[in-house]
């Protein structure tokens, strides 16, 4: 591993947003929050794939992969973030590097295809991913780099994020730094407002973001940048301008908050977009941190006026949901943000979670799970911190849960329990945030829960039916000759 990589991962563990990470001493806080992976031995992914899912999403940019043609395959278009115009992101771009590479170095090989991007696309800028092989056989992509873009006049930004560096989530925030050390703050907006706002950590899932624009738009509140779903290089870049910043996921790029807030006093929240209570506590925290920046005060009593009437509508629409869903008991597997603010949007739809997975959280997370929970007590006997696909299918097939909300590779134990099971995570093809993705989560949790299908499959095949029959008239026959004439 480079010394620049190593200087730069303790960089990314020295983070100041983490009460936890500050807790620590000097040595231990440079030793980092997570174990590093054993290759062969490790589930989900690397550091090279945490990188590209933080930064693929913006989507006016050529996304180049240095290394084998397996990585770009295996991490091409792994989200449906979607984008409201370009699709240059959708293109996968890689040096395919072969034997030949690996003896000689590809450094040329990449020179040649930055220039051949250039002339066949032409994209504002080009994010070059280091990859495992390409860092171990020395090539230098922060020197190709900074040579491409003094050839060609195209911002070419290197992503030193191999895969062996660690998990996937110190790859967030290592594309996070990429950013941060290339891009935000190069160029200026075309106009500022006191209503500026980025989002950070928001990858526009299936659309999420388009619908909490409408909201914002309502407001007069502006998204100068959203970091990185639907994102274009531009916006991204003049960044540096916005009044107030919000965090959606702080476990992947919490970096990029901090240090926006020390370089040009942003000030930032963490928020969250799912369940009613939690979008119009977003909605007044963004007001809040605007007004304080110099936004008109009369932005607060839109705002709340706002709420009333986004509230009064999403309680109404999910009223006749609630009632059918009141007492059903929900097993959460999922990470990140998603622990707490799903938490919330569940329990609003009258559901009980009688499990969560905290496996990918933060201290801030279980700190929001604790007061979500009401007490410290109830919130530990609900979080799980490693559960085993043979515990998942035990809790289902004694139905302790009547549902489980988890990522696609955990939905085969539901299915092998004969229990309903609902995508949460990145891969699903609905979108669950603001107001109307409340409506949405409730609509399909409601689908999957009462869906016919789930009786007909725990009826025993007709075959074992029969068989229990037959055995049933055999006891009887048998306990018939038996009795006393």
């Amino acid at each position: 591993m480079s010394a620049s990589l190593n200087a730069k991962i303790a960089e990314v563990f020295d983070e100041p947003g983490c009460d936890k990470n500050q807790g620590k001493s000097e040595k231990e806080r440079k030793k980092g929050c997570t174990k590093q992976l054993t290759p062969g031995a490790a589930a989900g992914g690397c550091a090279f794939d945490g990188a590209k899912i933080a930064l693929q999403p913006i989507v006016d940019v050529a996304h180049l992969v240095h290394g084998p043609i397996a990585c770009e395959g295996n991490s091409w278009d792994n989200r449906h973030s979607a984008s409201s115009g370009a699709s240059t992101y959708r293109t996968g771009f890689t040096t395919d590097i072969g034997e030949m590479d690996v003896i000689y170095g590809g450094e040329k090989r990449l020179f040649k295809a930055v220039r051949e991007i250039m002339e066949k696309v032409n994209p504002p800028a080009i994010f070059v991913y280091q990859t495992c092989v390409t860092a171990l056989i020395g090539d230098d992509i922060e020197a190709v780099c900074k040579r491409a873009t003094e050839k060609f006049g195209l911002s070419v930004i290197p992503v030193n994020a191999p895969g062996f560096a660690g998990p996937k989530n110190l790859g967030n925030k290592l594309g996070a730094e990429a950013l941060l050390d290339h891009v935000v703050g190069t160029l200026e907006p075309d106009f500022t407002t006191p209503y500026d706002i980025n989002i950070i950590g928001e990858y526009n899932l299936s659309g999420e973001l388009w619908q909490i624009k409408p909201l914002l738009d309502a407001l007069g509140v502006r998204i100068l940048s959203c970091i990185s779903g639907d994102g274009r290089y531009k916006e991204v870049a003049s960044a540096h301008r916005a009044k107030a910043n919000m965090m959606v996921c702080s476990k992947s790029m919490i970096n990029i908050a901090t240090k926006m807030e020390k370089r040009w006093g942003i000030p930032y929240f963490e928020g969250s977009f799912y369940g009613i209570g939690d979008m119009s506590e977003t909605l007044r925290e963004i007001a809040r941190l605007l007004i304080q920046a110099g936004a008109d005060p009369e932005l607060k009593a839109r705002t709340e006026a706002l709420i009333a009437v986004e509230e009064a509508r999403a309680w109404e629409r999910i009223r006749v949901y609630r009632e059918r869903l009141a007492g059903k008991k929900v097993l959460l597997i999922t990470g990140g943000v998603k622990s707490w603010s799903v938490v919330s949007a569940l329990q609003e739809a009258g559901l009980e979670v009688v499990g969560t997975s905290v496996k990918k959280s933060t201290k801030e997370d279980k700190d929001k799970l604790k007061a979500l929970f009401g007490s410290a007590e109830e919130a530990d006997a609900h979080m799980i911190d490693d559960m085993t696909p043979r515990q998942m299918y035990a809790m289902l097939r004694d139905a302790q849960a009547d549902i489980m909300l988890s990522g696609g590779r955990s939905q085969f134990v539901a299915l092998k329990a004969r229990m309903p099971w609902m995508d949460i995570n990145q891969e699903r093809h609905h979108a669950f945030a603001g107001y109307e993705g409340m409506v949405t989560m409730v609509e399909e949790i409601d689908k999957a829960l009462h869906n016919p299908m789930w009786a007909e499959v725990r009826k025993p095949a007709p075959w074992d039916a029969e068989d229990s029959l037959l055995k049933a008239q055999s006891a009887e026959q048998l306990a018939a000759e038996a009795a006393p004439a």
